[in-house]
Formats: structure tokens, C-alpha cells, sequence
């Protein structure tokens, strides 16, 4: 059961309201986002390209950009080894696209993820050296690659990385110590020695910052890089980056040049998903047009994504995005299989109350384990490793996903020991290990962890407690300046106590949700739609004859005729 706490950070409300013409509502969200200081609220209310931190900040940029210089001009051959999943995809497009157009001659490769694995490996490095490429430049990957970057150093290569994950790292007696890859250039803004502001940037962002640059010293007008800020942001948000400070300005403005984008794949995968452009919100992108593309890394080849965005015909460009729907409705049926096979073990095991859950489905298709992995953090609140047999038959391969303050990377290098190869951030991971060291792993992932189960449960930070009287469709239009919203800036959240059901119809196509007339405590009455457990809902009324609530306001346009509603997300 999640805890549900108000938020009580001050400020002078009615002085932001009126110096930036807003409500004392939104002010107070934003100061719930700990968005501080005139400053500050003009960036996230107003961001704009003047707010983007220069690309030179990133240590290395020198370096990579002088030696992509010297190699287009000497014409030779570049590989682009980049990753299978959104932010992969993108940053290998931005890379390939940017490369070719300033005339060099670049190919890419994107790992399999069930014969490759994650990131550069022994094997590519040796496919590239055989197909004469001299140099590699790896995108959203590459960081943790010490052993295969050497190997291609030994080849006589040159290797430019350019990552955004954390650097490895050992303990010593002087504190922690940066693994840093033996790269000629490694531009990741997580290098302790790195000055950009920012650090939470995706791998797309990064490899455009270097195509910023790039185009600079080549004498192209900026403006030519901005093509690729959609790419950045639909990578920005695919990988759940935080959506604060330059991210969240690279998103608003990529959405909106998303809303109108002149590329055709992306173009018709709209169409598919019968998404009217100009509608097209982060939402759309983290949960419609993004799983579409990440499915065909999951189930098939990467490869087909960033052909969509290479189409250059509309039958072709029809076709791929056809594949890649179908791809991700058939990646839903395996899901909902696996979550199944998770909760059904967890219910039955000794340990289930561990603070750390680890998994092991033997036959689950390893693409799908990150996603499970969420679904049952979700529902259990704990961070959560799920296990699977590799398809090459060496041994399990799984993913994990974590809670606030449970920072999954750390935790795992306290027994890095167990795995065959492992990587990630704070709040998600992957791994592989052998199958006889997974109860290893289970048991000192937990005996590591100084976190309890009380301490992971899920907090629902409520923005304002907010009678339905307040909802206006004037503030409904304002709640919207606060967007895009996403992990860092997430969607406010507003609380009404002792809510009274005056009449529930059931509706969907299995009837599974509710529309309800409610009334507040102060007898106004507003229509409320809820998504969730009904069955939970229904019993919380019957025992306690009226629900305390969160929810969303919003405006239902139905055939002409506007009206308030909200959308119920919690209830207790």
C-alpha cells in the first residue's frame, strides 16, 4: 500500500502568480517541482534554445570532433556501433545521418540484443576490422567497454565513445576510482572530470551535441542541427531520462517540432497509430509511438526502426510501420505472460517478503524482461531483477528496475563478482550471469541492502489538496504550460477527502472501468472516470461508505459538448 503525503514546500505563491500571470496553484506545482528563483520559473515556464548548454562543456568534444574532422576528410571508413533500443536507435540515425550529409563515409551496426547483447563487443570489433572500417564510434554504449575497446586498440583502431551511462568504477583505500575505456575520445557528461551541467542527458542528446559541434567547425548554421531535436527528444524521453533543466526544454521543443515533422517514417507510424499529429503529446511518445520502435529491437532487428526513419517512399515506409505495430502488439501478449509467471512465483516463494526481488523465468523471451521487471516493481514497490535463459544457451540474462533511493548500479557492484557483464543506472540495469549464481545473487543483494520494505514503498506526492469547486476550464488550459510531463515532472496531482459515489456506470469493453457521479465535501458534484481496480475501489466504498481520492482535471469535448471531469488515479 502506497503512502500518500501532501506536499508542503513554501514559497509566496500569490507573488510568482502575479509576476508570471499565473495561478497560485501552478505556482505552488512548480515549486513542488523545486523550480527556485525568477530565473529558474522563466526557463521551465518559457525554455527556449538560448537555454541549451554548450556542447564544448562535454570533456572530449575536442578530441572526438577533431578526429571525425580528420577522418571525413581523409576518407576513412567509419563505423557506428550503436544500441537496439530508442535511445540507440536515435542516436544512431542522428550520427548516420550527420556523417553521410557532411560526406563521410560512415556505415552503423546495431547489436542484436539476443546474439549480440548490449553495447560494442569482441565480435563487432572484429566485424569492423574485417570489413576494413579503421574507426568505431559508439553511441549510448561504449562506457563500460575497457576489454573490447582495448582489443580494438590492439587492432590499430581508432574509437571515439560516446555514452551517457555511469563510468565503471572500483573502491580503493583513496575512495572510488573511474574505470575509464581506453578510447581515443569518451564523451559521457558522467565523468567526474566532465563540466557539463547537466548530467541526466541520453545517449542521443549526446552524440547531437557532437553533431553541434561538428557542423560548427565545418561552417554549417546551427540551425541544421536542430533538425535532429525530435530525435533527441523522443530519445530523451524513450529512455526515461528526467525532465528537468535543459531535457525538459530539449523535449518541449522537440515535441513540437515532432507535432510537424517532415521526416516520412516517422510520419506514417502517426498515421498507424491513428495519432493526430498535432495532438502528439510525451505521453504518445513514451507509451504509443515508442514501444512500436523498441519492439523491433525486442522481438526482431533494431535495424527496422531506423529504416522507418530512413524511408524515403511512402509504400516502404507503410510497410515498416506496419511490421513495427504488429511487433509491439505481439511484445503486449508476451508481457502479460510474463507478469503473470512472476506474480504467480512470487506469491508461492519462502522469501517473498525480501526487499529485493529476484526472478527467475527460465522461459520468458529475455527481450521482455525489462518490462516485467517494471510492471512487478510497480505492483510489489520493490526494486526487481527478472531473470531469463539466454537464447545462445550461456547462461541467464535479466534486467532490473528500481525504487527512489535504492540506486540498482551501486548495489550490484557491491557483487559484481556473481555476473558475466553488467551495466546501468540508478533506477534500471542489465545483466548476465551464470544460472548456478543466481541464488548467489538473490541472497547478497538483499544481505548488501541497507534499505527496508517500508522505506522502498511507493510515496504519492499530492500537489494540492483541491475541492472540486476550484476546477475551472481556465485553469485545466493553464496546467498545461506545465508539460511535458515525465519522470522529474510528473503530472501534478490533486486530492479531495470523504468523496461521496452518487451513481457508478460500468464502461470499456469488458466493462472493467467506472464513470461515476461524485460529490465533494462541500456538495459540489463533478463526473470522475477511473481506470484502476474496481474491484478495490468498490470494496474501499463499501467498507468506509464514501473514497479519498487523487486525481486529474480535464476537459471532456464530446460532440460539441464541453464539460469538467476528472480522472481518479488513487484511492483509500
Amino acid at each position: 500500500m502506497e503512502k500518500w503525503m501532501v506536499a508542503a514546500k513554501r514559497a509566496d505563491f500569490k507573488e510568482i502568480g502575479e509576476r508570471f500571470g499565473i495561478d497560485q496553484v501552478t505556482a505552488r506545482i512548480i515549486r513542488n517541482r523545486d523550480v527556485i528563483g525568477e530565473e529558474a520559473i522563466e526557463k521551465y515556464l518559457h525554455g527556449s534554445r538560448k537555454d541549451f548548454y554548450s556542447p564544448w562543456l562535454l570533456k572530449d568534444m575536442e578530441k572526438a570532433v577533431a578526429i571525425l574532422q580528420e577522418k571525413i576528410t581523409n576518407k576513412n571508413k567509419i563505423r557506428i556501433i550503436g544500441d537496439y533500443d530508442i535511445d540507440g536507435v536515435m542516436s544512431t540515425y542522428i550520427l548516420l545521418v550527420s556523417l553521410r550529409g557532411l560526406g563521410a563515409d560512415a556505415d552503423m551496426v546495431i547489436p542484436n540484443r539476443i546474439m549480440d547483447g548490449y553495447g560494442i563487443n569482441e565480435h563487432l570489433i572484429e566485424q569492423a576490422w574485417e570489413d576494413k572500417r579503421d574507426t568505431i564510434i559508439t553511441c549510448d554504449n561504449g562506457i563500460a567497454a575497457a576489454t573490447q575497446i582495448q582489443k580494438a586498440k590492439d587492432l590499430g583502431m581508432t574509437v571515439i565513445v560516446t555514452d551517457h551511462h555511469e563510468v565503471p568504477f572500483e573502491e580503493t583505500e583513496n575512495g572510488r576510482t573511474e574505470i575509464l575505456p581506453p578510447a581515443d575520445a569518451v564523451v559521457d557528461p558522467k565523468r567526474e572530470d566532465c563540466m557539463y551541467p547537466c548530467k541526466k542527458l541520453c545517449g542521443a542528446v549526446v552524440a547531437w551535441k557532437v553533431i553541434w559541434v561538428l557542423y560548427e567547425a565545418a561552417g554549417i548554421a546551427r540551425q541544421e542541427a536542430m533538425r535532429f531535436m525530435e530525435n533527441a527528444a523522443f530519445a530523451t524521453i524513450g529512455d526515461v531520462m528526467e525532465l528537468v533543466e535543459e531535457n525538459r526544454t530539449i523535449v518541449a521543443l522537440g515535441i513540437d517540432r515532432l507535432r510537424h515533422t517532415k521526416n516520412l517514417g516517422m510520419q506514417t507510424l502517426i498515421a498507424r497509430c491513428d495519432l493526430a499529429p498535432e495532438d502528439i503529446s510525451a505521453y504518445h511518445v513514451g507509451f504509443v509511438l515508442g514501444p512500436c520502435l523498441n519492439a523491433s529491437g525486442r522481438l526482431d532487428s533494431a535495424t527496422k526502426a531506423l529504416e522507418l526513419l530512413e524511408a524515403e517512399d511512402i509504400e516502404s515506409a507503410a510497410g515498416l510501420a506496419e511490421t513495427l505495430r504488429q511487433l509491439n502488439e505481439e511484445r503486449k501478449v508476451m508481457t502479460e505472460q510474463g507478469v503473470a509467471q512472476a506474480i504467480a512465483q512470487i506469491e508461492q516463494a519462502a522469501d517473498a517478503d525480501a526487499p529485493v526481488l529476484v526472478i527467475y523465468l527460465p522461459q520468458v523471451h529475455e527481450s521482455v524482461a525489462g518490462i516485467i521487471a517494471g510492471r512487478i516493481r510497480e505492483r510489489y514497490e520493490r526494486p526487481t531483477f527478472i531473470l531469463v535463459d539466454a537464447a545462445d544457451g550461456n547462461g541467464a540474462k535479466g534486467s532490473g528496475r528500481s525504487v527512489e533511493g535504492f540506486s540498482m548500479y551501486d548495489e550490484m557492484c557491491k557483487c559484481k563478482e556473481l555476473f558475466s557483464k553488467f551495466g546501468g543506472h540508478p533506477m534500471a540495469a542489465g545483466l548476465s550471469l551464470p544460472v548456478e549464481n543466481i541464488d548467489a545473487f538473490r541472497t547478497a543483494i538483499n544481505a548488501n541492502t541497507q534499505m527496508t520494505k517500508e522505506e522502498m514503498q511507493t510515496v504519492i506526492h499530492i500537489d494540492v489538496p483541491m475541492p472540486f469547486s476550484y476546477i475551472r476550464e481556465d485553469l485545466i488550459s493553464q496546467l498545461e504550460i506545465l508539460e511535458p510531463f515525465g519522470n522529474g515532472n510528473p503530472k501534478p496531482i490533486f486530492a479531495q477527502k470523504n468523496v461521496h459515489i452518487m451513481r457508478k456506470i460500468p464502461i470499456g469493453k469488458q466493462k472493467q472501468f467506472l464513470r461515476m457521479d461524485l460529490q465533494g465535501e462541500d456538495g459540489f458534484c463533478m463526473e470522475g472516470l477511473y481506470f484502476g481496480d474496481v474491484d478495490a475501489f468498490e470494496e474501499i466504498e463499501r467498507e468506509k461508505g464514501c473514497v479519498t481520492i487523487t486525481y486529474y482535471p480535464q476537459i471532456n469535448d464530446f460532440r460539441g459538448r464541453r464539460s469538467l471531469q476528472i480522472v481518479i488515479s488513487n484511492v483509500c
